[in-house]
């Protein structure tokens, strides 16, 4: 596989004033980036294989890094190493600050088909670990969807499983897959500490729970994010900021949007904000599910307009699917590419480049610029000797259970006790 490396401009990275340089690896459309960048932290690197982001992040690299832009490699994160790196960056192991990444999630959802590390993508994530190991920066910062959790490190499908089939190996079993990343980071010297994270606890107009991990090299615990914004404005925090806060500035004449067919219209006309399929009339909603009317779970993203003065939901690859819909809470349409911008936080001035399924992907797939804001200045606070060990105790972060570092290992390793023997 060819890589192409590219410099975003001609000017040499000399001279800058941060030594708190970081690498990205799947990097997207840089949402992530921006807002560690907007943190103070320095990235001299970014990874990208869909050539679309990749023409978005040279679009936009001028006007977000200034002179000083990182090199952009436009290829596959295994056509790369340490050694290539190294050399290409004038970088030595342990003078990183920061190797950062969001591999892919779809090989450890729950709505996928959960191969976990057996999974091409799975595999990926791998080697973004061994990058990290072989460059040992002093943190490493992933993140990832909930389904990581539950993964196992080797999936059997689940018509293979029952009374007639033999009992799950240790190596499939729930957890299997994360346990064995923790235990090569720890291997090597880090200290993991993971949490998982609403982004509308920080400011961000959108319900979005991602895990956030943290990797010190120095064997020292980078305690949770403290959220500054409550829904119910709980120990005097910020209330959620809502969709009809964080759209108010958009111009209602200048919308690029995607278009419901007249089969969906036909219902949504009869619904208000805030409402879905629950709302139709009972006699409807049969027929305007269709087959998934038969189908499990709560169906909640079926015929959904949104709320003006709550977050939005997590916004999605595309806002047009059934199942997934994103429908304004007045027009009878799906929100638009500008809305997904704004709600995600990206500058106004942003341009996705692409198709407008294109657009929706790379700002649907994205870290909220703020939200990657709040994690460097979280991160440097530690690093500076500035924040409590103790500082989240007490808080209820998740309304899951068992999505911490602790909660979590003490409810995994004792069903993975044999797997890492």
């Amino acid at each position: 596989m060819v890589t192409k490396k590219q410099k975003l401009n001609s000017v040499a990275r000399k001279g800058t004033k941060s030594e708190r340089k970081f690498i990205s690896f799947f990097s997207g459309a840089l949402g992530l980036d921006l807002g560690l960048h907007g943190g103070g932290l320095d990235s001299i690197a970014v990874n990208e294989f869909d050539t679309v982001a990749c023409r978005t992040i040279k679009t936009n690299a001028h006007r977000v890094f200034g002179s000083q832009q990182p090199y952009l490699y436009e290829t596959d994160i295994r056509s790369l190493d340490s050694k290539k790196l190294s050399n290409d960056l004038a970088i030595k192991p342990a003078q990183l600050f920061a190797i950062v990444g969001g591999p892919p999630c779809q090989a450890f959802s729950t709505a996928g088909r959960r191969l976990g590390l057996n999974d091409e993508r799975g595999n990926v994530f791998l080697h973004f670990i061994d990058i990290i190991l072989a460059l040992q920066p002093k943190y490493a910062i992933f993140e990832n969807v909930r389904g990581l959790l539950s993964a196992p490190l080797m999936h059997r499908p689940h018509n293979e499983r029952g009374q007639d089939w033999p009992s799950l190996s240790e190596a499939e079993k729930p957890g299997g897959a994360l346990l064995y990343i923790l235990r090569k980071l720890e291997n090597a010297g880090y200290k993991t500490t993971f949490n998982l994270y609403n982004t509308a606890n920080f400011g961000i107009p959108q319900i979005r729970e991602r895990l956030i991990f943290f990797a010190s090299r120095d064997g020292k615990s980078v305690p949770h994010l403290v959220p500054t914004h409550d829904e119910n404005e709980a120990d005097g925090l910020l209330p959620w900021k809502t969709f009809r806060e964080a759209v108010a500035h958009l111009d209602s004449n200048s919308h690029e949007n995607g278009r419901f067919p007249e089969k969906r219209l036909r219902f949504y006309r009869m619904l208000k904000e805030g409402q879905n399929w629950r709302s139709l009339p009972k006699e409807l909603q049969q027929e305007a599910m269709g087959a998934s009317w038969f189908a499990g779970g709560g169906k909640t993203g079926f015929y959904r307009r949104l709320a003006w003065d709550k977050p939005s939901p997590t916004l999605v690859t595309s806002p047009t699917m059934p199942a997934t819909d994103l429908c304004h809470p007045q027009e009878l349409r799906p929100l638009s590419v500008e809305e997904y911008k704004t709600v995600q936080t990206f500058p106004a001035d942003y341009i996705f480049e692409g198709t407008i399924d294109d657009k929706y992907r790379q700002i649907g797939n994205a870290v909220p610029c703020l939200f990657g804001k709040a994690i460097a200045e979280h991160l440097i606070a530690f690093d500076e000797g500035k924040l409590k060990q103790d500082n989240e105790k007490g808080r209820k972060l998740s309304r899951y259970v068992g999505t911490d570092q602790e909660s979590w290992r003490e409810q995994t390793e004792p069903r993975q006790s044999a797997l890492f023997v």
